[in-house]
């Protein structure tokens, strides 16, 4: 039971540290952009309650992992208005981008960190050593994976946002009409298809070859501050 909280205390303060970061960074981009939207609604905060939905943050995802099911959730999107921004088309793909970025950007300080460890520590033993260790670990995976994960191009995903922005017009108004069923492509992608046919998942065909490419970057970024 013990070893059960401690790997859930090292993976759940990972998880939001890269939620929360990766929701400000969107409101902090496009405070910079000309958008004050955030700023007037205090969610330009590292205060994590700020930024939890109560359904997807809490309720959807316990459910989803008492049921077996592939774990499914949301933080509070931070409010952007598009039409505030300097540029309203172009604003909202670097608003998009900003999140994944940053966290890719946790990701590396992650891996310095550890890598730091390994440098001095790397012979010692104890429980706090290993835990910071195990949480750096999680906080490398789990910034990745949110990253990449955020840039599939379904609504409402950042990585829509910026297909919209790279489309003529035209096509980018058709793009739009996909947001209102973007969750219901979501949980038929990600919830039922690999029920119905696991070998098509989209987490483990399209996200997971990514994210273990760039894993393997910042092992070795931890290797060389290693100097191993």
């Amino acid at each position: 039971m013990e070893n059960t909280l401690l790997q859930a205390a090292a993976l759940i303060v990972p998880l939001i540290i890269a939620i929360v970061f990766h929701e400000v960074a969107h409101g902090w981009t496009a405070l910079a952009l000309g958008d004050p939207t955030a700023r007037e609604q205090r969610r330009l905060s590292l205060n994590p309650l700020r930024h939890v939905d109560p359904f997807g943050t809490l309720i959807l995802p316990g459910f989803l992992a008492l049921t077996g099911a592939p774990v499914l959730g949301w933080a509070k999107p931070v409010p952007v208005n598009a039409w505030r921004l300097r540029n309203p088309r172009r604003g909202m793909m670097v608003v998009a981008a900003a999140g994944p970025l940053s966290n890719l950007v946790l990701a590396a300080v992650g891996s310095i960190l550890l890598g730091l460890l390994m440098r001095f520590f790397g012979d010692a033993t104890g429980p706090v050593l290993s835990f910071t260790v195990m949480s750096l670990g999680f906080f490398v995976m789990i910034n990745v994976f949110l990253a990449f994960f955020n840039l599939l191009p379904i609504p409402p995903f950042d990585g829509s946002h910026i297909v919209e922005g790279l489309l003529p017009d035209g096509l980018a108004r058709r793009y739009a009409r996909l947001r209102p069923y973007g969750f219901a492509i979501i949980v038929l992608l990600i919830v039922v298809v690999p029920w119905l046919a696991p070998d098509l998942g989209l987490v483990q065909r399209v996200v997971l070859p990514p994210v273990l490419w760039m894993l393997d970057h910042y092992e070795a970024l931890a290797r060389a501050v290693a100097g191993v």
